[in-house]
């Protein structure tokens, strides 16, 4: 691969491919178009000085996106300084996955979309991990650094205030 011998061509070509795809997974944790774009260039760098690394076990994407992920999250942890209550001491009633599924059948996509832009930072890369990116409760608590039982009570709480924000009523 010419990328891994450093020439900038391919690099650019790689770049191109990815670029709006990658600035779409920043966008969606950061929340923030300026920030987003900054996070995006140094995953890029990040990613072109680690390709020795690539052992090819995944695609191309998957690792470059493995890559975007954490270091939005990198910056979400230096740049943001909400504190959290622990979610674990937190009690709240078991949610059905097909309760969001009804939720969406009643509201627009993009009404969604626009609410989960609008969550704190924990829920919002919870539930764009999962819904958007496709990421399983197990990966995405690998990523967060979180326990898998933590990333179902985050994923739970966001989608009850999610409901919230749409006035979705499910029974």
């Amino acid at each position: 691969m010419a990328c891994k011998k450093n020439n900038a061509k391919a690099q650019l070509e790689i770049y191109n491919r990815y670029y709006k795809a990658m600035y779409n997974t920043v966008y969606r944790i950061v929340n923030q178009p300026d920030d987003a774009e900054d996070v995006m260039q140094e995953a890029f760098i990040k990613a072109f000085d680690k390709l020795h690394s690539f052992k090819g076990n995944s695609t191309f994407g998957a690792w470059l996106k493995r890559i975007v992920v954490n270091e939005s999250l990198t910056w979400i942890r230096r740049n943001k300084s909400d504190k959290y209550v622990d979610i674990e001491k937190v009690n709240l009633p078991e949610l059905k996955e097909s309760d969001f599924d009804d939720a969406i059948d009643k509201c627009r996509i993009e009404q969604i979309l626009q609410s989960i832009m609008q969550l704190n930072d924990k829920h919002r890369i919870a539930m764009s991990l999962h819904f958007i990116e496709g990421y399983d409760y197990e990966e995405i608590g690998e990523i967060m650094h979180v326990s898998y039982a933590n990333v179902r009570t985050i994923i739970s709480r966001a989608k009850t205030k999610i409901r919230e924000k749409l006035n979705v009523n499910v029974s």
